[in-house]
């Protein structure tokens, strides 16, 4: 009995670990908490938990790190690549605000996600208020695609 709760426990704590990295985000831990036997709705809910954990972080202390990390020589290139590369894909973040927001992390494609988002939202100095419902409405749409394409729209919502 122990041995299987600890076994459930662990395949719970790896979707959600696995939903907190970087690029995999929701849409990578969805289909692995499915294949390790979650029901599709389980390992949604999971990742979705998962990758939002690093949003409130991002958004309040990645500033003030790249600040620190362009007065290092090692570091300003990285910081400057990424600036540019995350103000390059916010172009309709910027003109749309917080739906643009929205919309730019729900699409489920890699380099979308929330932690671009955040980064995104971050360097554009959006409002919090704004910004995180934007956020997680647009992980909530991207979870429910994910999820769909990963066990079937007719099989997930019972068609």
């Amino acid at each position: 009995m122990i041995q299987q709760l600890l076994n459930f426990l662990s395949t719970e704590l790896t979707v959600l670990l696995t939903a907190a990295l970087p690029i995999i985000e929701l849409r990578g831990a969805i289909p692995v908490g499915i294949s390790l036997g979650l029901s599709p709705l389980h390992a949604a809910i999971l990742s979705f938990i998962g990758s939002m954990i690093p949003v409130p972080f991002i958004l309040f202390t990645i500033r003030p790190i790249f600040n620190w990390m362009k007065r290092t020589k090692t570091f300003r290139k990285l910081v400057h690549r990424l600036t540019d590369k995350s103000l390059n894909k916010s172009g309709k973040t910027q003109k749309y605000g917080a739906w643009g927001l929205l919309v730019f992390v729900a699409i489920p494609l890699p380099g979308t996600g929330v932690r671009s988002g955040s980064l995104a939202v971050a360097l554009l100095d959006m409002r919090f208020k704004w910004a995180f419902p934007a956020i997680f409405f647009g992980n909530l749409v991207a979870g429910i695609l994910i999820m769909g394409l990963s066990h079937g729209f007719v099989s997930v919502f019972g068609g």
